[in-house]
């Protein structure tokens, strides 16, 4: 109830209503002797937060406080770069203990400490600040004095109290009264999570009122805010389907292939169903190795690339294997999200001329929406290449494929010039282009809401000019 209804205006953590926002999150946990039943069910809370995260590409950062007569830092903001390490070190969190509750101290040393540059944090960079605090009991230490400074310093603090808790003194610390929320007992927060999903995407935070601060100047202006709703559609979504030559001419090379999809794949955000992936390996005929709904976790999609098996064969029909994605692929029941408007991605490498034409299957493909990127090697035709991608210098080429690791940079770089304006996608009918190419210009890195992160096209689709960094 409650704290579902916090929840609803705290998250803004989910990246699909909010991939404007990158978050600074810090976790104060009460791990005074009063809390040591509750504890696991606190450690589980804070799991299934980071579980909706995005940290892996560096937009998200957490840290995680424990504290009773004196804080204890259990990670940083700048310690950990993936979720997985954020999750091991949560799971592992032992019970801190000790008397008496010195809430006040804990957030002077969070003010001091955890919310600085040089600890990870981004506020200066107009990052929002978010602290999450859950305690089980009355502080023995005031909390006026350091709750008023995390405030100046922009901080916007959550609370979550149990029964035992005084909630004067929770609303106090909370960034408004609205946002200290309490459990019977911390045992219970459980019964609350299941709801937590589906108030994600109700609010973002708008960056528009966010500056670098000053001495005693906020971060955020939090009047002006109110009404400033970010408009955001399929953020941070793609649909990225690969298709490797598997033919008898690129045998020795293949490897190289399967870790450059395999470096690319690291890159993305599989896991909270923001990113799907498909492969595709052909020669004479088109193999599709799993779909873009065959897996949900990255984990899953990096095992099956790693036992990727060289398909040989002879000849080599580019021209078929884009019909068949055409056809098969890059539709609604294959996983595709064409027609909500998420951007759709191909990766094509080559490693010979085709002996079938390629002209129509790619024009079909260009008239679906789909942004083509096309790798060669010496013995690709590389015109050939030019006219399947999207534009010619998304054709890229290798002297060998054992070479790939050499242009990932250079591959990453091409990849974060450009993001395409989203206002001009609109689902397709029949014979439109989901994506009116002449009005979309590719617009320029400085002059965008967001940027591709290394070598995937990311985050786009707020409207441009709505969010700053």
């Amino acid at each position: 109830g409650m704290l579902c209804s916090c929840w609803m205006a705290l998250m803004a953590l989910d990246l699909d209503s909010r991939q404007c926002v990158t978050l600074d999150v810090v976790f104060l946990l009460d791990g005074s002797d009063g809390t040591r039943s509750g504890f696991p069910a606190m450690r589980d809370f804070v799991q299934r937060v980071v579980e909706t995260l995005s940290v892996d590409d560096n937009k998200d950062r957490v840290s995680v406080v424990q504290y009773s007569r004196d804080p204890a830092v259990q990670f940083y903001l700048n310690t950990y770069k993936t979720k997985g390490e954020i999750l091991d070190t949560v799971r592992g969190l032992r019970h801190k203990g000790g008397r008496p509750l010195n809430t006040g101290a804990a957030l002077q040393h969070l003010r001091d400490n955890v919310f600085t540059a040089s600890a990870g944090s981004r506020r200066q960079e107009g990052v929002p600040q978010l602290l999450i605090v859950l305690s089980g009991g009355r502080s023995f230490d005031s909390v006026d004095a350091p709750a008023s400074a995390l405030k100046d310093l922009g901080v916007i603090t959550y609370t979550i109290g149990s029964r035992a808790s005084d909630s004067s003194e929770l609303q106090k610390i909370a960034h408004e009264p609205s946002h200290a929320l309490s459990v019977s007992e911390f045992t219970d927060l459980p019964d609350v999570q299941e709801q937590f999903s589906s108030v994600m995407s109700k609010v973002v935070m708008s960056p528009t009122h966010m500056t670098p601060t000053g001495p005693g100047k906020k971060m955020i202006d939090f009047n002006s805010q109110v009404n400033t709703i970010v408009t955001c559609r399929h953020p941070s979504r793609r649909d990225v389907v690969f298709l490797l030559d598997g033919s008898d001419g690129t045998r020795s090379g293949f490897p190289a292939m399967r870790d450059f999809v395999q470096r690319v794949v690291e890159t993305l955000s599989v896991d909270d169903n923001k990113d799907r992936v498909s492969v595709v390996q052909y020669s004479r005929d088109p193999a599709v190795q799993f779909y873009l709904n065959t897996y949900k976790t990255k984990g899953e999609i990096l095992d099956t690339v790693r036992g990727l098996r060289h398909k040989g064969g002879r000849p080599l029909n580019t021209g078929a294997a884009l019909q068949h994605l055409r056809d098969n692929v890059f539709t609604a029941s294959a996983g595709s999200r064409r027609q909500e408007g998420v951007p759709q991605l191909l990766i094509v490498l080559s490693g010979g001329r085709s002996f079938d034409s390629v002209d129509a299957p790619a024009s079909a493909l260009k008239d679906l929406g789909v942004i083509t990127y096309t790798i060669g090697s010496r013995a690709s035709d590389s015109s050939e290449l030019q006219k399947i991608a999207h534009e010619p210098s998304h054709a890229l080429s290798v002297s060998e494929f054992t070479d790939l690791p050499d242009v990932q940079e250079q591959f990453s770089s091409v990849m974060s010039k450009v993001v395409m304006s989203p206002t001009h996608m609109t689902p397709t009918g029949p014979g439109k282009k989901m994506i009116d190419f002449n009005r979309s210009r590719l617009l320029e890195k400085d002059n965008v809401i967001s940027v591709l992160d290394s070598i995937s096209l990311s985050h786009t689709a707020c409207q441009v000019s709505r969010c700053n960094f």
